[in-house]
């Protein structure tokens, strides 16, 4: 769990793109919801399983997968689980 305690420690750091925003808003059928804050909200439930796999943190939480890059915070994306629920891990 150590590790995950990096990632809460920057979460005024993670960011994205205008790209990746709109990318999550679609993707979750967010509407006009800051995806951002939407996804640092998912991050910190406390039911949210998260892993490092590589240059990337996944986390499943609120029924979708958040993708974060490990150096730079950013989102890269965001996406409903499948409903047979893999996801990766």
């Amino acid at each position: 769990m150590d590790g995950v305690n990096v990632l809460f420690e920057n979460m005024d750091r993670i960011h994205t793109t205008e790209m990746g925003e709109e990318r999550i808003r679609k993707n979750l059928g967010l509407g006009d919801v800051d995806a951002v804050d939407w996804c640092r909200s998912a991050i910190m439930k406390k039911d949210a399983q998260i892993f490092r796999q590589g240059k990337n943190w996944y986390v499943r939480s609120c029924g979708c997968v958040v993708t974060v890059n490990a150096s730079s915070y950013t989102i890269i994306t965001a996406h409903r689980e499948k409903e047979n629920g893999k996801t990766g891990f």
